[in-house]
């Protein structure tokens, strides 16, 4: 029988659900690949076979180096998520497209697939059929996405940047009379807390709760963490409901409540605990990525309150280039498809990584529009794409230029080279951004965020400085 690694010998398809695995001429990175041109790199995996882990800290510190590896499969290839439960991934970017936007082949309803895994396992908070948007297909997936689309346009742009502005200058008092603060427990994962709670109708006293409840389902260090932080999500969920039940308000659960498309509680209980997680844990993902971009290129000038390049610009390089939710969209084949070279089952989880479709093309470590692969997937794409993607970088843009402008000094406390990144197979996230700027004081001469006024900084307008011009915060 000839091999299928014999020159000349076609490609042998793959058990059903497994990646043809590549001859050895593959080992070496194909021209395109981020890795080109690179040393030697040592293999991820010792088996042509084995699924290569998408969690612990080598993957969290270099993903991309994982992902050139596992482009040598081709479009598709075998991923362990979690201990026990392996995936297929899409890197490439065009078979992503193709699959995002072919909801006659992929279905969105993980409940067979759940019955295959264990139950206790860390991913299962993300991927745990709930009747909402996300794992709905047709006329339901339409009609729950109406609700949240239709909700969303009743904020006003310039309420919600206002609400930013509030929540900005609250964080900032707590650290700026300190000169250092980690941009990431202090800022970034705060913010969006801050804006979801109070856009969905509850005081700020809930935020702790909400924040422990996301971070415990996103990064999943243990089956009974993982566990406890859905649970303690859901009971969150739970009492907002039962708080606009009782008294309807101007915010977005009393507006979904009220849709005419009617939903039940438990949709209702659903789509929103989708929303909430959704808004909050990748957006101050893309808020800390952004800052920490600005805050190790030179071409964001030496502080960020100015430069060449924008927070929009910044903003564009983390959604190609450290997407913040780096893979996910689960799909499951609705038969069994050979899709790209590749046999997958019925029911088998598939995943996008948009991380490495983004980089596919790129051989610079600076992707952007016009590297010839068209849009970023970070937004994903096709019928269930990003609905609110609008509001979502309004709170980023605003958040970070509402910092920089008050702390125009900014510097990071530590080389790039020794931040730290999260666990997770699914996002892409900063421990810790720590840095160091000029204190500021209530008692200071100028603009303060504890004298904000319509004289104060806003998205477009820097304050008005009365004082003396500041030292870089590292002279001091």
């Amino acid at each position: 029988m000839t091999s299928p690694y014999e020159p000349g010998a076609a490609p042998q398809p793959a058990c059903p659900g497994q990646a043809v695995p590549p001859p050895p001429e593959a080992a070496v990175p194909p021209p395109g690949c981020p890795a080109h041109g690179m040393p030697p790199q040592t293999p991820v995996h010792p088996d042509a076979y084995a699924p290569v882990k998408l969690y612990g800290p080598e993957f969290a510190a270099d993903p991309q180096r994982v992902y050139a590896q596992l482009r040598q499969y081709g479009a598709v290839a075998p991923v362990e998520i979690a201990p026990e439960v392996t995936a297929m991934l899409v890197t490439d970017y065009r078979a992503a497209l193709e699959l995002l936007n072919d909801d006659a082949t992929w279905s969105k309803d993980s409940r067979a697939w759940m019955e295959t895994v264990p139950a206790d396992s860390p991913v299962m908070p993300m991927l745990h059929w709930r009747p909402n948007v996300f794992y709905s297909d047709g006329p339901a997936h339409v009609r729950y996405r109406d609700v949240i689309v239709d909700s969303f346009k009743l904020v006003e742009p310039h309420e919600l940047r206002a609400r930013v502005h509030h929540a900005a200058d609250t964080l900032i008092q707590r650290f700026g009379a300190v000169g250092e603060a980690d941009l990431i427990a202090d800022y970034a994962r705060l913010i969006p807390l801050l804006m979801f709670n109070t856009l969905f109708g509850l005081p700020d006293s809930y935020s702790e709760r909400l924040i422990a409840a996301i971070a415990g389902m996103m990064e999943g260090n243990s089956p009974e963490e993982a566990n406890a932080a859905n649970e303690a999500y859901t009971q969150y969920i739970m009492e907002l409901v039962g708080a606009k039940k009782a008294q309807r308000g101007p915010d977005l659960t009393s507006w979904m409540m009220d849709h005419p498309n009617d939903l039940g509680d438990e949709e209702l209980i659903h789509n929103i605990i989708l929303v909430m997680g959704a808004g909050n844990e990748p957006l101050a993902n893309l808020i800390g990525n952004s800052l920490a971009r600005m805050l190790s290129d030179d071409r964001y000038y030496n502080t960020v309150s100015g430069g060449a390049l924008t927070v929009h610009d910044a903003i564009n390089e983390v959604l190609w280039n450290d997407p913040p939710m780096a893979n996910y969209s689960a799909h499951f084949p609705v038969r069994d498809v050979f899709f790209h070279g590749t046999w997958l089952r019925a029911g088998q989880l598939v995943m996008v990584s948009y991380a490495a479709a983004n980089s596919q093309f790129d051989t610079t470590g600076v992707h952007g529009p016009g590297s010839g692969s068209g849009s970023h997937l970070a937004w994903a794409a096709g019928p269930h794409a990003c609905p609110v993607k609008r509001h979502a970088l309004l709170i980023a843009i605003t958040a970070i230029e509402r910092l920089t402008a008050w702390l125009s000094d900014i510097e990071l406390t530590v080389h790039p080279s020794e931040l730290t990144w999260r666990n997770g197979a699914f996002h892409r996230a900063l421990a810790a951004l720590p840095t160091r700027f000029t204190p500021i004081t209530p008692d200071q001469a100028g603009a303060t965020p504890w004298h904000n006024s319509e004289r104060g900084p806003s998205s477009s307008t820097p304050p008005e400085q009365t004082s003396t011009a500041r030292t870089p915060a590292s002279a001091h």
